[in-house]
């Protein structure tokens, strides 16, 4: 599903031990028991990515949560013809029952942005969104996998962690701070000013989910393209603006919503296929990291059956992208530090 959430639903996944029948749903399945639960399913990020997951057939049974108006979305959902079962649960009464025997948690809860906010203006509101959800999983699915959406993201992974670290369920190879959209950007991008086939492009995008600390490695970017210098710069600018491009265009009634659930959708499938013992399954995520001196990054991961089997490295870098590091390092760690700060204070 790496480049083509449509491709990978009708074509057959040997590999994951799904059996199913592409385009009319799905005979006998053998792939197995997964259950996921989407918080916030009721939301602009939250419906589309609720469509998604009902069509991965990886999917067994889908759980989905919001504070109200799931009970429509799962009914709707519902009726399409694949494998996974629909339950959708409203209010905080019935969140345990979402959560419970989740194998993956997908946070898209919180407000939008919109014009003129930047991705900390929401802090606030989505921190302590992002603590009761958490709180709640600790409790009722310990050892899912969570995949954090929920802006900012650079904060609300920290937050995340001091949270399961209090209840006693803290590992670091099951969270995840879900930046595969600015890899969606940086690829589809790159491939129109490159003029390559944008299904086979492939680049990493490191650092963290918000403005300069986004920081795609173009460098790395294969097919090979001779980009100059400027078209590299306007394309990083790009990349890190990317979700205020959305917020402008749509003039004040929300951001991006399908975009972002499309990137959540993959990189979900992506745990999921790790859960499932498929080699090599290789994303970027935003984990706790040693790969530089802050204690999140984002970089390449490979996914497995604890999560995180093993958290990459940056690779070579060219003199723009070691001045980009160096520059996005203290606006990060200012952002992971203002999480860690919330979930102790409050």
């Amino acid at each position: 599903m790496r480049t083509s959430m449509l491709k990978s639903i009708v074509r057959r996944s040997s590999t994951a031990g799904a059996s199913y029948v592409s385009r009319r749903g799905f005979a006998s399945g053998s792939a197995p028991e997964r259950k996921v639960a989407v918080l916030g399913a009721a939301g602009g990020i939250g419906q589309p990515l609720s469509l998604l997951m009902k069509l991965n057939p990886l999917v067994s049974s889908l759980s989905l949560y919001d504070i109200a108006g799931t009970p429509g979305v799962a009914a709707d959902v519902s009726h399409i013809n694949t494998r996974s079962e629909v339950v959708g649960f409203a209010g905080e009464e019935q969140l345990g029952k979402a959560l419970e025997g989740a194998d993956i948690v997908i946070i898209p809860a919180g407000v939008p942005r919109k014009p003129g906010m930047t991705r900390d203006d929401l802090f606030n509101i989505n921190a302590g969104i992002v603590k009761s959800l958490c709180t709640a999983i600790a409790k009722y699915c310990p050892n899912a996998l969570v995949n954090m959406i929920s802006n900012p993201v650079n904060s609300t992974v920290p937050i995340a962690a001091e949270v399961f670290k209090k209840a006693g369920t803290y590992d670091e190879k099951k969270l995840f701070g879900v930046t595969m959209l600015d890899v969606v950007r940086a690829k589809t991008f790159y491939a129109g000013k490159a003029k390559v086939n944008v299904a086979e492009v492939n680049l990493p995008v490191v650092g963290g989910h918000a403005g300069i600390t986004i920081l795609p490695l173009f460098s790395q970017a294969t097919p090979k393209a001779n980009l100059s210098n400027e078209e590299i710069v306007a394309l990083t600018k790009r990349t890190q603006d990317g979700g205020t491009e959305v917020v402008e265009a749509k003039a004040g009634k929300g951001s991006a919503t399908l975009s972002m659930a499309y990137a959540g959708a993959i990189f979900a499938d992506a745990c999921l296929k790790g859960l499932n013992g498929v080699p090599d399954v290789v994303e970027c995520a935003f984990v706790q990291s040693n790969v530089t001196e802050l204690p999140f990054f984002a970089s390449k991961v490979r996914l497995g059956k604890n999560g995180v089997e093993e958290v990459l490295g940056l690779g070579p870098l060219n003199d723009y992208e070691k001045q980009g590091l160096e520059a996005l390092k203290p606006e990060l760690l200012s952002s992971i530090e203002k999480g860690i700060k919330f979930a102790k204070e409050n």
